[in-house]
């Protein structure tokens, strides 16, 4: 069963200063690579004179993401996308988007010195995210009689599960989103009533 996890659940940006370089970490909500890449368009919008804009993501449950990836953009390999993954996956955040703007101070900081200030920053901005979590949830498709729609829906709203679509035609056809952890609940209730249960 899809076990719960943490989203951010709201934005963050943080400043860190190492040897006259200044590293601004934002950290968002993204639950698509378009999300999270919109992230990255504004970060370059609002920093264009930056000299780097690095940046990595995650989608979906830390534990088994659906997918990460990760940009150095321009920096030494490794030395700017890996840490600040490194330090989303440690935090167990899913559906994180997190970049990091550059701006280069005339100091030379080498590449474990690159590593600790991406890993730092990125880590300091997430120590500060407001974190909500995701519950995840399964579609369900009835089919009933009219008879069983009153205590269907009676049960929905008992179960944190939201009515859909519905159509009527010779019985009724429903549309349910529910929590993941309700779906045994579910499945018990069509049994005891004899409604046809399709779940996602």
């Amino acid at each position: 069963m899809a076990q719960p996890y943490c989203v951010p659940d709201g934005d963050v940006e943080v400043v860190l200063e190492v040897k006259k370089s200044r590293f601004i970490a934002r950290a968002a909500y993204a639950a698509s690579r378009p999300e999270a890449m919109a992230h990255l368009t504004q970060a370059r919008l609002d920093y264009p004179d930056a000299r780097h804009h690095c940046w990595a993501y995650l989608l979906g449950n830390p534990g088994c993401a659906a997918s990460a990836a990760m940009n150095d953009a321009g920096e030494p390999s490794g030395t700017a996308g890996k840490p600040i993954l490194n330090v989303i996956q440690h935090k167990g955040i899913g559906d994180l988007m997190v970049v990091v703007i550059r701006y280069f101070g005339g100091v030379k900081l080498g590449a474990g010195g690159l590593v600790r200030a991406y890993a730092g920053v990125t880590e300091a901005a997430l120590s500060q995210l407001p974190l909500a979590q995701h519950l995840p949830r399964c579609e369900a498709t009835l089919t009933l009689g009219f008879a069983q729609e009153q205590p269907l829906r009676h049960w929905a709203a008992g179960h944190e599960a939201t009515v859909g679509r519905v159509d009527y035609g010779v019985g009724v056809t429903m549309g349910l989103s529910l929590p993941a952890a309700q779906r045994e609940a579910l499945e018990a209730f069509c049994r005891a009533h004899a409604i046809g249960c399709v779940i996602d």
